[in-house]
């Protein structure tokens, strides 16, 4: 998604992405990283590289990784060297370069997703007759093959130098003119010659045939090439036509692990075929029992994924409705005497699937989010099996009945906006921000999204307090705790201490002065803990044994800073008061106290470095609109090693270390300021001297900042809290400042359980809420309305906060048009009965068939044959997502729209929907002689829609010769395109007048 502008004195496009690509092209598993028995899973996202990482505990998904990698993404592919214990990233890149400059295609090799070996095959960009389109890896990991659409193959020898790394050998050449490559596979032989197979058709006939009868005679072929490592060549060592033809390759275990050869996936049958003496076995894709589909519609395997351990292996295949079924082999020896599918579960269709070792599913979703599931079972359920040999016939076809998920478990959602048909930005829901509403998904799995800028926040728990509390912390009893033991919450006049345990309840026994207002708590040293308040500090031992600091009379603590050793307090006046913990546990005051000439508004410590006892750096700020950081080295105890100056008084200050990357070196030292006129001041401070530099500023709101320490992905960060709340944070190399869609929130602090490991325990008003920002790195929070067909178009009413959407899908049933042909199954079924028994049964299959229907939010929508067009208009609220008017056009007419304003009637808005009727895709097939023709033409529709946005009313409806491609409001009247005419329409009683017409 982008935002683009232009200059007032020459025409510059610029561009600023809000949020990255969400698609998922393609997606590989495998051990990365090296960790002994971990997967990552490896995906592209059209020009960049993601590493993701899944919590076994929580189930949820991470990103480790972000790689851009400056060209598209083509394909990947997970190798592994012999004898190796981590895998290889194989990436195929197309780059386009500007302007006159070639483009290149690139192979890489990687295990870090940074370091890289390019070896350039290609100059020419992303074309058919340039490799990089597919790419197959010896399952030895010994040898690639990459091809393109058309003509061209290379195989490239994988091997190690003498330092052990892996290098890639010159190109060999497989190149077969007037040849076109469907798929591409390695095929596992364990450690002969490697050998890969291909789905090629050979057009070299065809294109001398100017009849296309060539062309219809032609088969498919499945041709294996084999590399002879002895003479360094490659060789086309067999082809054998194929009667179906495929359009994807399994790459079946061999070796011993299996019997080697590969599964072809064809239109309507599964083939299992091999070199030698091996038979072919061929095994129908099942189908849906009494489904609306079209019956001359062919099924196709779009996605597969395999499995394999020491004992056993299996694939799953998903068809393009999305039923997931379970393949395996019997064989007897080396021969496969025997395939059996059966139904395993229905997902979203995918680009790619990965079966992770550890029992979950990844499904990269074509259309719509991108889902994990958990494998419950692998499908030994009372489920149909239907087998190879069954004695299937040319045309026979097997049924299943789908069912609600059995074998799998849903766990986690990455969000997608693929397909992105339309979009419209704008604060529609009057929230005083704008909003993106986008047009996302196809068919019944469509969806409108609402975008709001913001981090999204799952909450944990809300509860009300006994008042108006003003801050809160998170404390542990003991330094080996993994857990937070208590919330303590401060009111004005008195302090609450609760325990966290399976629920949260007040504790009796923390030692926790309740009859005062607290100003700062911690835990400090090893097992005791800190309450500050305005008349002193109580140390509270282990034991219970309390110690109390008492401030001098008539002083205040007013401000604090406290960590596991050291305590700081400033008195009024402008007088800070320095203590620390000696080795028997007690708190001891410094001898000397700092006076200082304005009040101390806030104060922090810096973070105890790695080998330290102390921090080595207070920082505090003033209201004479300066902050200092003070030196805690016992050489030059409290004295002054920096200033900076502010352009207000500082609310909040806190010091962040920010670790490289890499673990190494001295961590980078932050000094976060929140101002009193809403901005954020974040600094780089010197390690050694203090320095302050490096100075950023961002505006966060109209409230006075302030800030608090809390934990993301093991990192320190920072919630800022101001007339609305934001975290500040560090994820994939890069600081991130992004709003919370959330309430604003008062007061906040880190919050550890065993429910919730990194969450946050923070104030709203009267209320206390646990809450946890999961998803990070995204800019947007997203909410979901769905629709049952794919929306094609929106549109905003002028004045109330409400959208006009218009949904359309090809190949696709009306609700109408489902229930007519549910109820023809029905009767149909009737009339066959020829007793009373049967007729009874008949009954029965034929109410089943009318009311049981499947979700087809689940399941998909019904498959029409081509040319059968279904599409509706629905006003929707912009903030609850209710639809207040659904109209259905009929069946066969697909439409786009426009919100017009007639001149004769100024004050109402009309909708103007128009529709292709009856209209095809392909046009050159159409044979007008055919009695199953019918006429193209299009029309218009008129609704009225209320001054309130809460419905639109039907006017009439203006038929057109041509279908409509375009309206447009234009001076008072309807701008009409439909073929090569524009046409102008006025408002009429009945039906559009047309007013003027340009050919």
């Amino acid at each position: 998604m982008y935002i683009y502008g232009k200059s007032t004195c020459s025409m510059h496009l610029y561009n600023l992405t809000l949020q990255g690509q969400t698609a998922i092209n393609q997606a590989i598993q495998g051990n990365f990283s090296g960790t002994p028995k971990s997967q990552e899973i490896v995906i592209g996202r059209g020009s960049a590289l993601e590493l993701l990482t899944l919590d076994t505990v929580t189930g949820k998904i991470k990103v480790m990784c972000h790689q851009d990698i400056f060209g598209i993404v083509r394909s990947l592919l997970a190798f592994r060297l012999t004898a190796g214990t981590r895998d290889f990233i194989a990436i195929l890149e197309g780059f386009t370069m500007p302007r006159k400059r070639a483009s290149k295609d690139f192979i890489r090799h990687s295990f870090d997703l940074f370091g890289n070996n390019p070896e350039t095959f290609g100059k020419t960009g992303c074309r058919r007759i340039v490799p990089g389109h597919y790419l197959a890896g010896d399952p030895r990991g010994r040898a690639l093959m990459i091809g393109a659409v058309e003509r061209q193959k290379l195989v490239y020898i994988m091997n190690r130098d003498s330092e052990a790394h892996l290098t890639i050998s010159s190109p060999l050449e497989a190149h077969k003119h007037h040849t076109l490559c469907y798929a591409m596979v390695g095929v596992d032989v364990g450690f002969e010659n490697p050998t890969f197979a291909c789905l090629e058709f050979d057009y070299e006939d065809s294109d001398n045939d100017p009849t296309g009868e060539a062309a219809k005679r032609t088969q498919q072929t499945l041709t294996f090439y084999e590399l002879d490592l002895g003479l360094n060549h490659v060789v086309r060592k067999y082809a054998e036509p194929l009667n179906d033809p495929g359009n994807l390759l399994i790459a079946v275990p061999g070796g011993n692990d299996g019997p080697s050869g590969v599964i072809v996936c064809c239109e309507n049958y599964l083939v299992y075929k091999n070199l030698g003496d091996q038979p072919d076995i061929r095994c129908p894709i099942p189908r849906r029992r009494n489904e609306l589909d079209d019956a001359d519609r062919t099924m196709l395997i779009i996605a597969t994924a395999t499995h394999k351990t020491r004992n056993m292996f299996f694939f799953l295949v998903q068809a393009e409705n999305g039923d997931i079924f379970k393949v395996t082999l019997e064989t007897d020896e080396d021969l496969v005497t025997e395939m059996k599918l059966k139904y395993f579960d229905t997902v979203p269709p995918a680009n790619a699937m990965c079966i992770l070792k550890a029992g979950f599913l990844f499904i990269a979703a074509e259309f719509g989010n991108h889902e994990l599931y958990q494998i419950a079972s692998l499908g030994e359920g009372g489920d149909d099996e239907f087998s190879s040999a069954m004695g299937f016939g040319e045309n026979d076809a097997a049924f299943f009945e789908p069912h609600e998920l059995r074998s799998l478990i849903p766990i986690d959602s990455m969000d997608s906006l693929s397909p992105l048909t339309d979009a419209v930005i704008g604060d529609i829901a009057r929230e005083d921000a704008a909003q993106l509403y986008t047009l996302i998904g196809r068919g019944s799995r469509s969806h409108m999204k609402v975008l709001r800028n913001g981090l999204e926040i799952s909450e944990m728990a809300v509860s009300d307090l006994p008042g108006n509390p003003n801050a809160v912390w998170t404390v542990k009893k003991n330094i080996e705790d993994q857990y937070d033991s208590y919330i303590v919450v401060s009111f004005v006049n008195a302090t609450l201490a609760l325990t966290i345990g399976d629920t949260v309840e007040e504790a009796s026994d923390s030692g926790f002065l309740p009859t005062t207002p607290t100003i700062g708590c911690s835990m400090i040293g090893d097992d005791s803990l800190v309450q500050i308040y305005s008349e002193g500090i109580r140390h509270i031992r282990a034991d219970k044994r309390i110690n109390e600091w008492k401030v001098p009379p008539r002083r205040q603590i007013v401000k604090c800073a406290v960590n596991r050793r050291q305590v700081a307090v400033a008195l009024s006046g402008g007088e800070l008061v320095y203590f620390e913990l000696d080795l028997n546990g007690t708190l001891n005051e410094f001898t000397e106290r700092k006076l200082f000439n304005a009040d101390i508004a806030c104060m922090t410590f810096s973070e105890i470095s790695e080998g330290e006892l102390n921090s080595r750096f207070l920082a505090l700020g003033t209201v004479d609109n300066a902050v200092r950081i003070i030196s805690l080295d016992p050489n030059d105890m409290l004295m002054p090693l920096s200033t900076q100056n502010l352009p207000c008084p500082p609310e909040s200050i806190l010091l962040i270390d920010t670790p490289n990357e890499d673990g190494k070196g001295v961590a980078a030292v932050h000094l976060n300021i929140g101002l009193q006129n809403g901005c954020l001041f974040r600094n780089t401070v010197d390690n050694v001297t203090g320095a302050i530099m490096d100075t950023r500023t961002r505006y966060l709101g109209t409230r006075p900042v302030k800030l608090f320490k809390v934990q993301c992905q093991g990192r320190s960060a920072i919630l800022c809290t101001s007339s609305r709340s934001w975290l500040l944070y560090h994820f994939q190399r890069r600081f991130h400042l992004t709003p919370l869609s959330y309430a604003n929130l008062e007061y906040a602090a880190s919050f550890c359980s065993n429910q919730c490991a990194e969450g946050i325990v923070a104030i709203s008003a009267s209320t206390l809420r646990i809450i946890a920002a999961e998803k990070l790195g995204v800019a947007f929070n997203v909410q979901s309305f769905e629709h049952k067909l794919t929306p094609r178009r929106v549109a905003v009413h002028p004045t109330m906060p409400c959208l006009v959407v218009i949904e359309t899908d090809h190949a696709a049933y009306t609700e109408v048009t489902k229930g007519l042909k549910r109820n023809q199954m029905a009767l149909d079924v009737e009339a066959m009965a020829s007793d009373e028994n049967e007729a009874q049964l008949a009954r029965e299959i034929a109410t089943n068939l009318r009311e049981k229907q499947l979700d087809e939010r689940v399941y998909g929508a019904p498959r029409a044959g081509y040319g059968k067009w279904a599409s509706a208009i629905s006003l929707v609220s912009a903030t609850t997502g209710q639809k207040f008017t659904h109209f259905e056009l009929p069946q066969n007419e697909n439409a786009n729209l426009a919100l017009v304003q007639f001149s004769k009637h100024p004050d109402a808005v009309m909708v103007l929907v128009g529709c292709g009727v009856n209209e095809l895709l392909n046009t050159q097939e159409v044979n007008p002689e055919d009695p199953n023709y019918r006429q193209v033409r299009g029309c218009v529709y008129t609704f009225h829609l209320s001054p309130t946005g809460d419905r639109f009313d039907f006017l009439h409806r203006t038929e057109t010769p041509l279908p409509v491609g375009a309206i447009h409001d234009f001076r008072g009247m309807a701008l009409v395109g439909f073929g090569r005419f524009l046409r102008m329409y006025d408002i009429g009683q009945k039906k559009l007048l047309a007013k003027c017409e340009n050919k």
